[in-house]
């Protein structure tokens, strides 16, 4: 069953979806991929590549990373345990909303799916411990082209809905810099 399209406004290539899930006594049921029904619904990408993340804190930040072409990556993100607030950023030099960012609350309740083309970075915050995260990729990981920016650039304007003293984060994701620090890498087309 083709999954619902939520509005992102402003960002036409950022898809939010829902998809559908059965529950009953037993439990539940969904079909949380099928390439034409996403296809059908605008995300028309081959995947190749399935990634999991398990965070034990409330407060993890994972992000905001980005690959360089040629092996740039868009990502298919959901929840199956816990909540995060997931963002991405426009960093296609030339777009209209190149800086802006959106932000969603994707959980293991809602259900929903992020779509964040390439051409974005992404990042999240863990909401509560035990929060585990699945997504697909495009393209496989290459740690040569393995980039980010800073999840506290001010001129970003991220509210990531915990104060910065609540935030862990790994020793790399402290090094990015921030968004006008970078080369121009995407051009928005």
């Amino acid at each position: 069953m083709r999954p619902a399209l939520l509005p992102v406004p402003g960002h036409p290539d950022v898809k939010l979806l829902e998809v559908r899930r059965i529950d009953d006594e037993r439990g539940f049921f969904s079909e949380t991929y099928n390439e034409n029904d996403f296809a059908s619904a605008g995300v028309d990408v081959r995947f190749v590549q399935d990634n999991q993340s398990l965070s034990r804190r409330r407060g993890t930040l994972r992000g905001l990373h980005f690959q360089h072409p040629p092996h740039a990556q868009g990502k298919l993100v959901r929840v199956t345990r816990g909540a995060i607030l997931d963002v991405v950023v426009d960093i296609r030099h030339g777009s209209p909303t190149f800086g802006e960012h959106v932000a969603f609350e994707i959980n293991a309740e809602n259900w929903r799916q992020l779509y964040v083309p390439v051409g974005y970075a992404h990042g999240f915050v863990t909401l509560t411990d035990d929060t585990e995260v699945q997504y697909k990729v495009t393209d496989f990981y290459s740690a040569e082209h393995d980039a980010g920016i800073a999840w506290n650039d001010p001129a970003l304007g991220i509210d990531w809905k915990l104060d910065a003293v609540d935030i862990t984060l790994s020793g790399k994701d402290r090094q990015h810099p921030v968004l006008a620090e970078l080369p121009r890498i995407f051009e928005f087309a």
